[in-house]
């Protein structure tokens, strides 16, 4: 068979072409670490890839995001300590009004240090996120959750009970902030009597009781009494929770008045009786004070259950401390009254406070745990895409050494001529 010289020279320039695309492949390999230089050398690992490059890139986004709901849980949890240590601090000043030797002027400047403490806790409850939105107002957080009603006196909620939440992995969704609804607004309220003054029915035959008054002065009893008794059945009668006193003198002059307590206008079961000491009666943690002789009667009612945010609380515990007419018992329901809500106050932020830390424990767990699954899918992609270096140098190499050998054999055969054999 016969080879044209322009035949023998179009094999080797093809084939020193071959070579050149065969180290330009395998150096670019190299240079990129990248086992496949296009699709179709591997569509299934390529097309694997790419599902964990999508995930990867997704926990990108988790780790925004958790880095996100991680400033916005610590900025929370700084804010309710402070709260908690104001009201606390509020408390003790409290406690501390019921020393019976204070003046009052020294109540007044215990109510101004509660004026204090009372804006510090306003402009905590109002405090606003590092992208400057309300932390405790719900999904309404442009809007300011507390503020003050000058027609009613009180602080108002201004939000509503939604909470954001951030998603941080797939399927796991955590609350960015908790509402003042749920965090000060679901603050329970001291349990007591609707008035502390008696009614003195007018209606009853014969009723010498002529002054009555009711105060709660062992809240835990009265708590146990109140839970236990109260109807709040919205379709019971009206006096439902009405109590009444029935005083009947001694069997003879010297002997002690006797008592019984009727609710809703009727003996109870078992029949609740006793014997009037000093014209007192002390009843499931009341004090019962009358005067006037038996027979007689007098009535109180449960006063309904209901909430007070911490606020409204040291509102009215400054409106009592500088008011100069209350004494005595009527002043100490009040002093009472701030204590046990101050107190209920900081157990539902401790409450939001518990719940607050479980989401961090979360937020940690989940963290590790996405640190995880991304080092995994970098592995997993890094197995299918990127180059073996020591086999891709070792095939630059080979390809190169062909190239070379290619090379000196055209030049070999471009320098055969037939006089060199004549």
């Amino acid at each position: 068979m016969r080879l044209s010289n322009n035949l023998m020279y179009q094999n080797s320039i093809n084939k020193i072409l071959q070579n050149q695309n065969g180290v330009a492949n395998a150096q670019e390999r190299v240079n990129t670490r990248q086992k496949y230089l296009s699709t179709s050398e591997a569509p299934a690992d390529i097309s694997q890839a790419m599902l964990y490059t999508n995930k990867i890139q997704s926990n990108e986004q988790y780790t925004k995001n958790i880095n996100q709901l991680n400033g916005r849980l610590k900025t929370e949890e700084s804010v309710l300590q402070g709260i908690n240590e104001s009201i606390q601090a509020a408390k003790d000043i409290a406690l501390k009004a019921g020393n019976g030797a204070y003046s009052k002027d020294d109540l007044k400047s215990l109510a101004s240090e509660l004026t204090e403490i009372q804006k510090t806790l306003a402009n905590l409850m109002n405090t606003r996120s590092e992208d400057g939105k309300y932390i405790f107002s719900g999904y309404q957080d442009s809007t300011q959750p507390y503020q003050f009603d000058a027609a009613s006196g009180k602080y108002n909620y201004q939000g509503d009970q939604g909470q954001h939440k951030i998603t941080i992995a797939e399927g796991v969704s955590i609350k960015a902030s908790d509402n003042g609804f749920d965090t000060f607004e679901k603050t329970d309220a001291r349990l007591n009597v609707l008035d502390n003054k008696a009614d003195i029915p007018t209606t009853t035959p014969t009723n010498n009781i002529t002054k009555g008054t009711v105060y709660v002065d062992g809240q835990a009893e009265f708590d146990k009494f109140h839970q236990a008794k109260y109807n709040a059945d919205p379709t019971a009668s009206a006096t439902a929770n009405t109590y009444s006193v029935l005083v009947s003198p001694g069997a003879t002059a010297t002997d002690p008045q006797t008592y019984e307590i009727y609710r809703d206008g009727a003996p109870q079961s078992p029949a609740v009786t006793g014997e009037v000491s000093d014209d007192t009666i002390e009843y499931a943690g009341m004090t019962i004070e009358f005067e006037g002789t038996a027979p007689g009667q007098l009535d109180f009612s449960l006063e309904k259950p209901h909430k007070e945010n911490v606020l409204n609380t040291l509102q009215s515990l400054i409106t009592g401390l500088n008011d100069g007419t209350l004494e005595g018992d009527d002043f100490q329901q009040v002093l009472n009254d701030g204590v046990t809500q101050l107190q209920n106050a900081s157990e539902q932020v401790v409450f939001t406070q518990a719940s607050l830390g479980g989401r961090m424990n979360v937020l940690e767990r989940v963290t590790d745990s996405n640190s995880a699954l991304d080092i995994q899918n970098q592995s997993n992609r890094s197995s299918l895409l990127e180059v073996d270096m020591a086999a891709a140098i070792s095939e630059l190499t080979q390809q190169e050494t062909a190239l070379q050998a290619s090379q000196a054999t055209f030049g070999r055969l471009a320098k055969l001529s037939l006089f060199d054999y004549i």
